[in-house]
């Protein structure tokens, strides 16, 4: 973004970037580009008409639902572009989103393709076994115990294409023991590889020597051995890598591949005969970024693809064997773009600044005085001398209160002053806009707050300075004019998007006592909610999903409140019934309460119990 005076709203935060084709604005809001094409200022709206407040999640199993065809079909473009003979196959991985309302419609949805579920735990695999449709793919990686491995065989003998991913010999052997013990069948064996190649970026981590996962050469040798030594190399089927989530190069795969592609013809030579599957692991990337030349990604899905087909039959072509098929765990791609979070701003902190309450005395100090003139007399022709002028007076301002030679009342004139100023240069200068002016809105940011815990809905900006592209949901018509910085509601100075000159946010310059402004918060939908936490005790938003029928109308379907007061403290295991009874003893032996009143607080707090923490505002419908 070159400055505030884009006058295209798309342009403005970025949808042609991050979009994917799945949001448009029209008519000054925000769209689903789906359907009959609803606003998701209009969805927000019904939910609040309904009782719903604070934040809010929508989900969209449409769009999860176009991730996974679309990885499907350019595979299979891929494939046929490269005459390639081998499959492709997909698993979710669970750690990604494993809440029902995304993994049963996402199932649901995908039952005609080779796409099933990948666990990494216990819970996760019994997950697996119920929701994958029977002969579509199971994964299993993580560390496994013989508890873990014997469920895998339960589910082979329930008819589940599963898949076993060997960490390390001790899981091999306990394979070996457990097909000694239950018989056939036995589930089919992966082998992870630890490969020499390394990722990028904030993963990096997930490859190369030092990861945690993945057997040396040495150990796959032994593998291989202990495979023949008991009858079941038949059962190898699969070798599986994965260099790290969110790959925003493509160099470190196409490495990744090469390695990896010859260790598949390596293992082919020495007898793995059913090894005909290579998994490349997750890693594809999300396009986070609303700014042009901060690009998450430095190559598109068709990249993508092309490269795992090609590198993959050059190097069966070259070592002489057949073409494996094609496994990916996807999930960062098919989950982020299903979910949104919209909140809403609760209050903008200049707002406070309004000319009626200076209180101007009837000889003020010079500069004081000056500001007030600049206030009443700035124009458009001198709005940016006067807004120098007065960011130059306030320095001056704030040294002599520090000084001493003014007072806390002239102190207060010059902060309402110079805010007013403010706000009037950036509406006079909106058709003019400049890098001074970018310089001067770093300086003067407004901070909204906004009714959503970061730590609850986006732990990965908190956690790893990962941005979401955020949006208004409505008067895109209107050019935003104020830098935002963005607080959540939680008493943590690490609860704030704060403004960056480098990507910066606009927002519009709204009376939130008058009228609702909401936020959006897009691609949200991998890792935000099984990651979030209930820092100060916010729990999760209250969601629903957004689901469209043949003829392009939508409905709103399970809704999941958020959790109320007592709720929260429960799971904290808390004694909810011994919390109820202390406050009641509380208030019945407090002296200040009178007799009669007593009931009626005590129902009070019963109702404030029986609300999510979130804070309450107004519905301005029925105000």
């Amino acid at each position: 973004m070159e400055s505030i005076g884009l006058s295209d709203p798309a342009k403005i935060y970025g949808i042609d970037i991050w979009g994917e084709n799945n949001f448009i604005v029209e008519d000054g809001v925000v769209k689903i580009k789906h359907g009959c094409r609803p606003s998701l200022f209009e969805i927000t709206k019904k939910m609040r008409e309904n009782g719903f407040k604070g934040p809010l999640l929508l989900r969209f199993p449409h769009l999860a639902e176009k991730s996974v065809r679309r990885l499907f079909s350019h595979f299979e473009r891929a494939k046929k572009e490269f005459g390639y003979s081998g499959k492709f196959k997909a698993v979710f991985p669970l750690k990604v989103n494993q809440l029902p309302g995304f993994v049963i419609p996402l199932m649901e949805a995908t039952q005609d393709l080779d796409y099933g579920l990948e666990a990494g735990s216990k819970g996760e695999l019994i997950l697996a076994m119920a929701y994958t449709n029977i002969g579509k793919p199971i994964t299993v990686n993580g560390f496994k115990d013989r508890e873990m491995i014997s469920i895998g065989f339960l589910a082979a003998k329930m008819g589940h294409n599963i898949t076993l991913t060997i960490e390390g010999i001790n899981e091999l052997e306990l394979i070996i023991k457990e097909a000694a013990r239950l018989g056939t069948p036995v589930p089919k064996i992966g082998l992870r590889i630890r490969l020499h190649t390394g990722g990028i970026g904030i993963w990096a981590k997930s490859g190369g020597y030092s990861s945690k996962f993945g057997l040396t050469s040495t150990e796959l040798l032994e593998a291989m051995d202990l495979l023949k030594k008991h009858g079941l190399t038949d059962r190898l089927s699969m070798i599986h890598f994965h260099i790290g989530s969110q790959m925003n190069h493509i160099s470190p795969l196409k490495k990744a591949i090469r390695e990896a592609g010859n260790i598949y013809a390596e293992l082919r030579k020495m007898g793995a005969d059913n090894l005909r599957a290579i998994n490349i692991g997750g890693g594809l990337a999300v396009e986070y970024s609303q700014h042009e030349g901060r690009s998450s990604r430095n190559y598109t899905i068709e990249e993508f693809t092309n490269d795992v087909v090609f590198l993959l039959k050059e190097i069966s072509e070259s070592k002489g064997v057949r073409e494996p098929t094609i496994f990916t765990e996807s999930g960062r791609f098919v989950a982020a773009a299903h979910a949104v979070l919209v909140a809403p701003v609760l209050e903008l902190f200049s707002q406070e600044y309004s000319e009626k309450i200076l209180r101007l005395k009837e000889q003020n100090p010079p500069l004081v005085q000056e500001l007030y003139d600049l206030y009443t007399t700035i124009t458009a022709k001198n709005a940016r001398e006067y807004l120098h002028d007065a960011l130059d007076h306030m320095e001056s301002l704030l040294t002599l209160f520090d000084l001493g030679y003014i007072d806390l009342t002239d102190r207060a004139n010059t902060e309402t002053l110079v805010h007013l100023i403010i706000k009037k240069a950036l509406v006079l200068l909106r058709e003019k806009p400049s890098k001074e002016i970018r310089d001067i809105l770093d300086r003067v940011q407004e901070h909204y707050l906004v009714n959503f815990s970061i730590f609850q809905s986006l732990p990965d900006y908190w956690g790893l300075g990962q941005t979401f592209p955020v949006m208004p949901l409505d008067r895109l018509q209107k050019r935003p004019t104020r830098s935002a910085s963005l607080w959540d509601i939680t008493c943590d100075s690490d609860g704030e998007i704060a403004f960056d000159i480098d990507t910066p946010l606009y927002l519009h310059d709204v009376d939130v006592e008058r009228e609702e402004y909401f936020l959006g918060f897009f691609n949200v939908g991998a890792y935000q909610e099984v990651l979030g936490m209930r820092h100060n005790l916010f729990t999760h938003p209250t969601e629903a999903t957004i689901r469209f029928d043949e003829n392009g109308e939508y409905t709103i379907e399970n809704i999941l409140e958020a959790q109320n007061i007592l709720d929260v403290l429960d799971d904290f295991d808390y004694d909810t019934r011994e919390i109820e009874r202390r406050i009641r003893e509380q208030i019945e032996k407090s002296a200040t309460i009178k007799d009669d009143e007593r009931k009626e607080i005590l129902g009070e707090l019963y109702l404030y119990l029986s609300e999510n923490g979130y804070l309450r505002t107004i519905n301005f419908d029925e105000s």
